[in-house]
């Protein structure tokens, strides 16, 4: 892993919605939203046995903890942050 990567899992309490989930949260979708802090390459890893998705975030601490002048230089704000992407109306009533 090379420095200023960050991971997040975003996990369904109701494992119904999985499939939604992954259909719409992609590595695409993830950059866009992270667009202001991940500067490298979105990897997401899917974990359908317990409900996530894990998201690979390259490039996104500004050069690692030790470098990055950032108020949050693990990045574990991200994880919040990911639940401000909105899933619109017409995907969730489709589920």
């Amino acid at each position: 892993m090379t420095k200023g990567t960050s991971r997040i899992s975003p996990l369904l309490l109701i494992k119904k919605d999985y499939a939604l989930l992954e259909k719409y949260l992609t590595p695409e979708r993830v950059k866009t939203h992270f667009s202001d802090i991940v500067r490298g390459d979105v990897v997401r890893y899917a974990l359908p046995n317990v409900g996530a998705l894990n998201f690979v975030m390259q490039r996104a601490l500004g050069g690692g903890v030790t470098r990055s002048l950032a108020l949050d230089a693990h990045g574990k704000c991200l994880s919040s942050a990911i639940m401000n992407l909105e899933i619109p109306d017409d995907i969730c009533s489709a589920s």
